[in-house]
């Protein structure tokens, strides 16, 4: 689930970044009668595909409640994602031909690529793995408490170090203890 949802996060980034939507038209009056091409990105779509990428790799790292709560953060953003690149799909193309009219460009030939429906798979991808990681979260197993930061365990028993044994040293910094203190 882990590779599919970080997958799915690196194409929604990745297609998300390239042309969605491109097309040419005739410059007729200004530039001697030439074709110009032209091509849209989904900047909110790469957006929110890199937030998808953050939140599994901090659900790789995390336990529980906090667990959870950034796969429900990450499936969000995902579904943004889908509901950006759906909006898009319309929206881009329209915009792009107004544009072109105002600076002269007429008979605008405007179309998707296999970019934008690279996105809408990842995004798509990205809500299937995210909805699941939130219902199985619980199942999935931990990071043992030996790496958590030093201090928030339980304070051991304090030996002088003059009394503790090179083993007892080794031990103490395994778990990640200061023996020195």
């Amino acid at each position: 689930m882990v590779l599919l949802g970080l997958a799915a996060g690196t194409l929604t980034a990745v297609a998300g970044e390239k042309p969605a939507v491109e097309g040419s038209g005739d410059a007729g009056r200004a530039v001697s009668s030439q074709m110009v091409s032209f091509d849209a990105h989904l900047p909110l779509v790469t957006a929110l595909g890199l937030v998808v990428l953050a939140c599994w790799g901090v659900v790789l790292v995390t336990r529980g409640r906090v667990r959870r709560a950034v796969a429900v953060l990450g499936s969000v953003a995902a579904v943004g994602a889908l509901v950006a690149a759906a909006a898009a799909y319309s929206q881009v193309p329209d915009q792009f031909r107004d544009e072109l009219a105002l600076v002269g460009i007429s008979g605008a030939d405007v179309g998707h690529t296999a970019w934008y429906w690279a996105a809408v798979l990842g995004a798509v991808l990205a809500t299937v793995a995210g909805v699941l990681a939130v219902a199985w979260t619980p199942a999935w197993p931990e990071m043992g408490t030996r790496y958590d930061a030093p201090g928030s365990a339980a304070p051991a028993s304090v030996v002088p170090v003059e009394e503790q044994t090179s083993l007892d040293l080794w031990k103490a910094l395994d778990e990640g203890r200061d023996p020195t203190e």
